[in-house]
């Protein structure tokens, strides 16, 4: 994310210090110095997490924290 500084597979590639020293309120740091989503995804539909999960972030994101119910009404 531009935002944080980090590429698609997880590392810092930023170049402020102000970035890297606010990183842990939003990721935890995995091995290799990736780091990784401190998020919960909730949904109702399955669908809408497959779209996270198939964008250019979405292999940072733990599979376990993916939480969805099942489409049909």
């Amino acid at each position: 994310s531009g935002e944080h500084g980090l590429d698609s597979n997880g590392v810092y590639s930023g170049t402020s210090e102000l970035q890297l020293e606010r990183m842990n309120v939003y990721f935890n740091e995995a091995s290799g110095n990736k780091y990784v989503p401190r998020a919960v995804l909730v949904d109702l539909e399955p669908g809408t997490m497959d779209a996270v999960r198939a964008g250019p972030f979405g292999q940072l994101f733990r599979p376990d924290n993916f939480v969805f119910g099942q489409s049909g009404a």
